[in-house]
């Protein structure tokens, strides 16, 4: 299959991005985007925007979506690729996730309002499209605004994660039931930026045996949160179990992501793209 510019791992303002549905098709549109696949945080609410953006700007679009998942100690994330939104098992199993985000912010809030960054909470209200889905994305860019840190990256590294003074321990759903509702929409299931995940190489090993025996399809090969190394790497590890290979940029907003949308680079050629099964 000739390569195409695919970009299949995005955010809008529905969940943690900065652009809305279809700001998001109309830049991937100028970007050269051939293949686009909005994936929000827990939530497929825009999904019909961007699908009718796509069908105005001459891309063709792929329903998506990025399911939180506890693992063990950690936070991974699963891409859906080509889900039914009107799927119910999906959309309730989705709702089950969303139910604890806010409950988790407030803890957030109170834990910064604790060593002295009063307010965050409601600062963080500020970015958020839907208050259901309040994130750390969210609690970031308050912090960098009022001067906590240099950028939103800094204010993950000091505050937001496992260790540091922000950081709220929360259960998103299990891998199974994240698999389940992605294959009862019709979708298949990614790993979503595996070199992200502050795992070991025997820990990441489990993640993938795991998944694959769950039927897992696929993982993102090439990330925005992958560099040269990281992509050979996790060519590999698709070769070793046959995953299928994605392509994403993982775009959230201008000046805000690594990678534009549809500026990763192309997946090794020997490998399956993801996009040929959908």
């Amino acid at each position: 299959m000739p390569p195409i510019n695919a970009d299949l791992h995005c955010h809008s303002t529905i969940s943690d991005g900065l652009l809305a549905p279809a700001e998001v098709v109309a830049r991937a549109g100028r970007n050269g985007v051939e293949l686009l696949a909005l994936t929000d945080h827990d939530e497929l609410a825009g999904l019909a925007d961007a699908r009718e953006a796509a069908r105005i700007h001459g891309l063709a679009f792929v329903n998506g979506v990025e399911v939180s998942v506890s693992w063990g100690e950690q936070t991974v994330h699963i891409v859906g690729l080509g889900v039914d939104p009107a799927c119910t098992v999906l959309a309730d199993g989705l709702a089950d996730v969303r139910a604890g985000r806010d409950g988790r912010a407030a803890r957030m809030g109170e834990a910064l309002a604790a060593i002295g960054i009063r307010g965050a909470y409601e600062g963080a209200l500020k970015y958020v499209g839907n208050p259901a889905l309040v994130s750390r994305s969210h609690f970031a860019r308050y912090l960098a605004e009022i001067g906590a840190a240099r950028d939103v990256k800094s204010v993950f590294d000091h505050y937001l994660v496992r260790g540091k003074p922000g950081y709220v321990e929360h259960v998103w759903a299990t891998m199974e039931d994240a698999l389940a509702w992605i294959h009862a929409a019709g979708g298949l299931a990614v790993i979503a930026h595996p070199g992200r995940y502050r795992l070991s190489k025997r820990e990441l090993d489990e993640l993938f045996v795991r998944f694959h025996d769950l039927g897992g399809e696929a993982i993102e090969v090439v990330s925005g949160s992958h560099n040269r190394e990281a992509t050979l790497e996790f060519a590999r590890v698709a070769r070793r179990y046959g995953f299928l290979a994605s392509r994403a940029s993982d775009f959230h907003g201008p000046g805000e992501s690594s990678v534009d949308l549809g500026g990763s680079d192309p997946l090794p050629e020997d490998l399956t793209p993801v996009w040929s099964k959908l």
